[in-house]
């Protein structure tokens, strides 16, 4: 199977956002409520570019199967050498490297531009992302408990870290 990384265009929002809103109804991987409109989506995503940061795009053929970027980590000027990332795979698409191919591709752009580290901030329950960062060399650096509220349960954020140079 040859999955295509590149990057990110207006022509991939609706396929876009139907893999966010799916993780937003159905899964933990976001702690959003409510699903997003494409404006919303569009809105977010020029925000990223705006400041430089880049988003990827999976394919297979002419089919969007995931998406990748990263962005600042926190607002304080000292961070910015730490970027936070996410990586997301249609549900249809998962276990097949897209989520691999993509991460990659998020690491090699980090350190191409100068980050130091790398962040991701996943759930607690989502024990087989867990596992996925830490064999793409992220180390677990601890997790914060309590601190979302969905599907009637609390949740725990489980903080990865890669050093990046």
């Amino acid at each position: 199977m040859e999955i295509t990384i590149r990057p990110y265009t207006a022509s991939d929002v609706e396929p876009l956002l139907e893999i966010i809103n799916y993780n937003i109804l159905n899964a933990t991987a976001l702690y959003d409520y409510n699903p997003r409109t494409a404006a919303q989506q569009v809105a977010l995503f020029d925000e990223k570019l705006q400041k430089g940061f880049p988003i990827f795009v999976a394919t297979h053929g002419n089919i969007v199967v995931g998406f990748g970027y990263y962005g600042e980590f926190r607002f304080r000027e000292a961070y910015r050498f730490t970027v936070e990332h996410s990586v997301y795979t249609h549900p249809d698409w998962q276990g097949k490297g897209i989520g691999k191919a993509l991460l990659s591709t998020l690491i090699s752009s980090a350190r191409t531009n100068g980050f130091h580290t790398m962040i991701g901030v996943i759930d607690a329950e989502n024990t087989a992302s867990i596992a996925f960062h830490e064999r793409m060399g992220f180390e677990v650096k601890g997790i914060l408990k309590e601190t979302g509220f969905k599907f009637d349960r609390w949740l725990h954020s489980v903080f990865v870290q890669l050093i990046l140079n």
